[in-house]
């Protein structure tokens, strides 16, 4: 068989998946600056911008349960490709090299790589936390009185969780933008080049194959 030229266009991900990724992302970011200008009052003219706070507070539980929402179609998804391999394990044990941008000391990925399946993992676990807490939260008259101490606990798990997603957005953002030349392409037009699939995924071109 002829390989295909090197500018040959494979499909990454297709139209549903590109969907879903966008929903998740503009819910997120909504949740992340109003959830911000709830923090502290420092950012509560985030709230004004995004309506007023009546409105940021209304809407925030909302979007949170559509983002939730979203969270599950993405693990029904890619379940079954973020489960950790043997090809995984070795590239842990290189992330040294990867962080130096020392490619040829990098062992190829397969459709993901571990970090991405790390960011995976850590959005599914913050969102679940994220919701049972939530929803304490918007409704605390449901908990009962004795049960105080459950109730501060929601607080406190709802704001740790909120900063370890914020953190898993911001290291994913800056690898897809600034890292990965051609990664938001990838998000965006759900193709890449095989030249940039034989760089960032060879195990993954290699299935495609």
């Amino acid at each position: 068989m002829t390989s295909p030229p090197a500018n040959a266009r494979i499909v990454r991900y297709v139209f549903r998946e590109r969907l879903v990724h966008a929903l998740a992302a503009v819910s997120f970011v909504y949740l992340l600056l109003t959830g911000l200008a709830f923090w502290t009052p420092a950012l509560y003219w985030l709230a004004t911008v995004l309506g007023g706070g009546y409105l940021s507070r209304a809407l925030h539980p909302i979007v949170g349960v559509f983002f939730a929402g979203v969270v599950v179609a993405m693990f029904v998804e890619w379940r079954g490709v973020m489960r950790t391999t043997a090809a995984d394990r070795e590239w842990r044990r290189s992330v040294v090299h990867y962080i130096r941008n020392d490619d040829s000391r990098v062992p190829g990925a397969g459709r993901f790589n571990y970090g991405q399946k790390m960011m995976f993992w850590a959005m599914v676990w913050g969102t679940l936390a994220l919701l049972i807490s939530g929803v304490v939260l918007w409704f605390p008259d449901t908990v009962p009185a004795a049960w105080r101490a459950g109730r501060e606990l929601a607080i406190l798990v709802h704001a740790i969780s909120g900063l370890v997603t914020i953190g898993a957005f911001i290291v994913h953002l800056y690898m897809g933008l600034a890292v990965v030349r051609g990664g938001l392409d990838a998000v965006l037009r759900g193709e890449v080049s095989e030249e940039w699939a034989r760089h960032h995924h060879p195990l993954w071109l290699d299935e495609k194959k």
